[in-house]
């Protein structure tokens, strides 16, 4: 499968920032069940944002985050980003340009990395965990809202035969179970939780462990 480079995400997110917000929307409201919502119920302290996107997120943070910076590789997404912090007066909020597999943050800077509908974008998910862990404090928590592969077979099915043209197009990786790539760069899943329609929805909550 062709896996579309760094370069070519970006403006394939520049071009649908415009309509990325209605598109989302419908989405989420048909398959993704509040899953956005949770993730953000699950921030506390610094939390960093990887693909903070057009900020969906930002509003909804609660007293218990103190900061949150947000990071993007499309400059038209943290347009609409910028436009939504101003216009709703959001504090304690730094949005900067910049991939995710390369963070430009000091280790051990966080004490929450907040990933929502990301890694199934992201060039190398792997080194974008690798990166998370990286930045966390120890103790610190990882938690993800993402879809992956439907718990159906026929979902499945359908999900890997249109895939091709998704991951292409769009930079949306249909199957991929972020799960694995969160162990493998060091993190321990606490929790994995499988939802909404075809299970495609995964609630995943992991930590970095104290040294």
């Amino acid at each position: 499968m062709r896996q579309p480079g760094t370069e070519e995400i970006e403006k394939i997110f520049d071009k649908m920032s415009s309509r990325y917000d209605r598109d989302i929307g419908f989405i989420e409201r048909l398959i993704f069940d509040g899953a956005r919502s949770w993730a953000v119920s699950q921030a506390r302290g610094e939390v960093i944002e990887i693909g903070v996107g057009t900020g969906l997120n930002l509003p909804l943070y609660g007293p218990s985050v103190t900061q949150v910076i947000g990071v993007d590789l499309s400059e038209g997404m943290l347009g609409v980003a910028r436009k939504r912090v101003a216009g709703q007066q959001l504090d304690g909020v730094e949005l900067r340009h910049g991939d995710v597999q390369t963070l430009d943050l000091p280790d051990d800077s966080a004490d929450t990395v907040v990933s929502t509908l990301t890694f199934c974008s992201i060039s190398d998910p792997l080194i974008a965990s690798r990166q998370a862990y990286r930045v966390l404090r120890p103790g610190g928590r990882f938690v993800l809202a993402e879809h992956g592969p439907s718990t159906s077979a026929i979902g499945c099915a359908v999900m890997r035969a249109i895939e091709p043209l998704t991951t292409r197009f769009l930079a949306d990786h249909l199957t991929r179970d972020p799960v694995p790539y969160l162990k493998e760069a060091g993190l321990t899943v606490d929790e994995v939780h499988r939802g909404g329609r075809g299970g495609i929805m995964f609630r995943v909550l992991a930590h970095k462990d104290h040294g």
